[in-house]
């Protein structure tokens, strides 16, 4: 236990202390090189600080990892140096900079893997609590909000424990694949002894084929009726938490859902067209509503009451039926593809990594899950993994850290 904690305390020490040049007072040139390197790259940095967390409302990059960690931390002043040193490196990464070095005999202070100046690369973190942060180890049982529960099994899911749940989630998303492996090597190095990696996977995003949404594994357009990320109103309507109920350290936080489902790729192949499109809804070219052109088209479901167009049973009359009540429950989607090569069996393991922001896991995506129980397209998906998370309120400055709220 002594050699653990000697070297959680120089890790944690290590990572608050910026191992990578950021933008406090000493990093502030190196912050400005690295934005100069990512414009150069055509990426746009964005910036760490803020009311909110980036990579909730940004326009996803190509890639992503999510992982979910366990806390190790022995006590509260561990956990809170562990959300220090994750803010500290989340801080530098997105930032960019020249690695700091910590002296001849000492390991490298960086992987190298993106070259001797670490660009910014237009990566994003974003940091989630899960509900067992609050079992009682850290005398935080008495600030767990009501509505962070553990993910629930629904009907239809095949769930592996070893892929569920978790203390803290972190997603990691970039234009590049090496940017974010870079990210959580770091990441896991620095929080050695603090947190180890439960589960984590990658993913990537289609680009637009040929415009319009990006499209998932069974060739549809994901995400198409989103509400619009930029209109603040909606998104103090129905993502971010306002701190109410008590819980005022939760404000500019929000409930993110994550959702592992495995598609059957090789059945789903074996499909007809027609059918396919009847499961969804939607034309699989365009991505329009079957009794519309365009992908924006609004479906018109009043004038369908039976389903002769858009069955009922479809996925997007189910998940959306466009009703007053179901209005004030929409969700703000953001999803990968992933691809994890084969398994025992020899058939392809391909699918999706759902992810969900909102205020209101049960009003909002568990309302819509329950219209979705046995819907046609269970047949070709098994959720196999998730959790949920609360997103932490974004960091305002250098003064502050992830969690600061709820741990001082």
């Amino acid at each position: 236990m002594t050699d653990r904690r000697s070297f959680l305390r120089g890790a944690l020490v290590a990572g608050a202390a910026g191992v990578v040049a950021g933008p406090g007072a000493a990093g502030a040139a190196g912050a400005a090189g690295a934005v100069g390197e990512a414009q150069a790259e055509g990426v746009k940095a964005r910036a760490f600080h803020g009311a909110h967390q980036a990579g909730i409302l940004e326009q996803p990059g190509r890639r992503t990892l999510v992982a979910s960690f366990d806390v190790l931390a022995s006590g509260r002043s561990e956990l809170v140096e562990m959300f220090r040193t994750l803010t500290a490196r989340g801080r530098a990464l997105t930032s960019g900079g020249a690695p700091q070095e910590a002296g001849i005999a000492a390991p490298p202070a960086d992987s190298g893997v993106l070259g001797p100046d670490i660009p910014g690369g237009g990566l994003t973190l974003t940091a989630g609590v899960g509900a067992s942060l609050f079992d009682g180890r850290y005398g935080l049982a008495g600030r767990k909000p009501p509505g962070l529960t553990q993910m629930r099994t629904f009907p239809n899911d095949d769930l592996d424990p070893d892929w569920c749940h978790g203390d803290l989630s972190v997603q990691l998303t970039a234009d590049n694949e090496d940017t974010v492996v870079h990210a959580l090597r770091d990441l896991t190095r620095h929080l050695r002894g603090a947190a180890q990696p439960r589960w984590r996977i990658s993913g990537f995003s289609s680009p637009p084929r040929p415009g319009g949404t990006p499209r998932n594994l069974m060739g549809f357009r994901d995400g198409i009726s989103n509400p619009d990320a930029a209109d603040a109103a909606a998104m103090n309507k129905l993502v971010w938490l306002d701190g109410s109920g008590g819980q005022d350290w939760t404000a500019g936080g929000s409930y993110q859902v994550i959702r592992l489902i495995r598609m059957l790729v090789e059945f789903w192949d074996r499909v007809g067209l027609p059918e396919q499109e009847q499961m969804f809804g939607r034309s699989r070219d365009t991505g329009a509503p079957l009794d519309g052109a365009h992908e924006q088209d609004v479906p018109r479901y009043a004038e369908d009451p039976v389903g002769k167009v858009i069955p009922l049973t479809s996925h997007i009359r189910r998940a959306n039926p466009r009703t007053p009540q179901s209005e004030g429950g929409r969700i703000l989607r953001r999803a990968f593809n992933y691809d994890r090569g084969m398994d025992e069996a020899g058939n392809l393991d391909m699918g999706l990594i759902f992810s969900c922001y909102q205020r209101d896991v049960r009003g909002q995506f568990e309302a819509i899950q329950d219209r979705l129980k046995d819907e046609p397209l269970v047949d070709y998906i098994s959720p196999f993994g998730g959790g949920y998370f609360l997103v932490l309120p974004g960091v305002r400055d250098d003064q502050d850290f992830f969690g600061k709220a709820l741990l001082t």
